[in-house]
């Protein structure tokens, strides 16, 4: 069964069109990875399955309920975590998760335990009654996951829940989001970290401009380059002709394996043990003063790179 459908979902803000036709879903109990660069359309996406965005056009189903027609009956199954923190300050973590537990209509003695649950799965029951101020980003980010999951959704959406925290911290959020996949909660987790996405999601799709350019499991995804590893030169740019890098390459190895960067030289091949000096010996021909070598097997940064053109941080 579908928790969520989205079919050619597109939404222009004037003239820049932000998404462009996307189509994927989600199983129930499911965790599905919106991977790919700022800017590339995962919060707008995000933005018109919770209701906050129309779209101009497309459709949206959380379970069978049409989200553009019926926004309130079918927020009731999400919860979600902004990229934003959405917490009171001078409040305390309790104070903050009662707010929002009225919000989603809980009341008495059941908010107090919905409450007290929530302050053991972030881990910040000790921290109750300190106000959200003296927190730390990464405490407040727990705190934010909190307030999402307080009325049990079924469906919880997050959006980059991880930028500018600690390790620590960051560690404490990705097993959190661990436990409650494994609880049976569904999620959407968008994020432009290669390795969390890896590490949580059971299937992957990757935007870029506004497109969903792949979509499936990690395994599927690497298939999209074979069995190719990538042979990375990392190269001074003063000595650099990338002119001339290219034409030298070009003869040896196919254009669409090749990527030329201002301080890095790659090339995907099946065996790269065997064309390593032959690659190394061709950059080195154009003057090009080569600073270390590093031979990377097939994984989403990968695969990003083979699918754009470009890094995911770029």
């Amino acid at each position: 069964m579908n928790m969520l459908t989205v079919q050619d979902l597109r939404k222009s803000f004037g003239s820049f069109e932000a998404v462009k036709g996307v189509n994927f879903s989600v199983e129930k109990g499911e965790s599905y990875g919106l991977l790919g660069p700022n800017g590339a359309g995962k919060s707008t996406t995000i933005n018109m399955i919770t209701g906050l965005f129309p779209p101009n056009s497309g459709e949206i189903k959380i379970k069978d309920i049409d989200v553009i027609k019926n926004p309130k009956q079918a927020q009731k199954w999400i919860g979600v975590v902004p990229q934003e923190i959405a917490l009171y300050q001078s409040m305390s973590a309790r104070e903050n998760l009662k707010f929002w537990g009225r919000m989603y209509d809980l009341s008495g003695s059941e908010l107090e335990k919905s409450v007290d649950r929530v302050l053991e799965i972030i881990g910040l029951t000790e921290r109750a009654k300190d106000k959200v101020s003296t927190f730390s980003g990464g405490m407040k980010r727990r705190v934010n996951i909190g307030a999402a999951i307080l009325h049990k959704p079924e469906l919880l959406i997050m959006d980059e829940p991880t930028v500018g925290i600690d390790p620590q911290s960051r560690n404490h959020i990705l097993e959190t989001v661990k436990h409650l996949n494994g609880e049976g909660m569904t999620i959407i987790y968008t994020s432009h970290y290669m390795e969390e996405v890896e590490y949580l999601c059971e299937r992957i799709g990757i935007v870029d401009h506004g497109q969903l350019i792949a979509s499936g499991t990690l395994s599927e995804l690497r298939e999209t380059i074979g069995d190719h590893s990538k042979i990375i030169l990392s190269i001074d740019k003063e000595s650099s002709n990338l002119e001339g890098l290219a034409q030298s390459l070009t003869g040896l190895f196919s254009e669409k394996d090749i990527q030329i960067q201002e301080q890095q030289v790659m090339v995907f091949h099946k065996e790269p043990q065997l064309i390593l000096t032959d690659f190394i010996q061709s950059v080195a021909k154009t003057g090009t003063k080569i600073t270390s070598v590093n031979i990377v097997e097939p994984n989403l940064e990968s695969v990003f790179l083979h699918l754009t053109g470009r890094n995911l941080r770029d």
